[in-house]
């Protein structure tokens, strides 16, 4: 995995996306905080789990359902199984080693 710094690709109000394999981050203080980086590195699982491209897939339909559903694009974006898999789990450091296959499933 590699940490990038670069402000100028993140939507504003976002500290930090993940574009497999890449991690990139706002500002260079962010790749120190732990709890941002294990949310992170919980899409990079998502990703490898889905193949990647059917991952991208899946995000953008299942954002275009939320935001439908909410009228909200912070709402739509809170509620995409993947976010709420990783906001859930994101202060456990440990979650990945003892994390399912296919666990942001029962997040839908």
């Amino acid at each position: 995995m590699i940490v990038l710094v670069f402000k100028y690709l993140l939507p504003k109000g976002y500290r930090g996306i993940t574009l497999f394999p890449f991690i990139i981050f706002s500002d260079t203080n962010s790749k120190n905080n732990l709890v941002l980086l294990n949310h992170e590195k919980i899409h990079i699982r998502q990703q490898l789990e889905l193949l990647i491209i059917p991952f991208y897939m899946w995000y953008g339909l299942e954002f275009l359902v939320r935001y439908f559903q909410y009228k909200n694009w912070n709402l739509a974006y809170k509620n995409i199984s993947f976010e709420r898999e990783a906001y859930a789990n994101e202060k456990d450091l440990n979650y990945l080693k003892k994390r399912s296959f296919w666990e942001f499933y029962k997040f839908l």
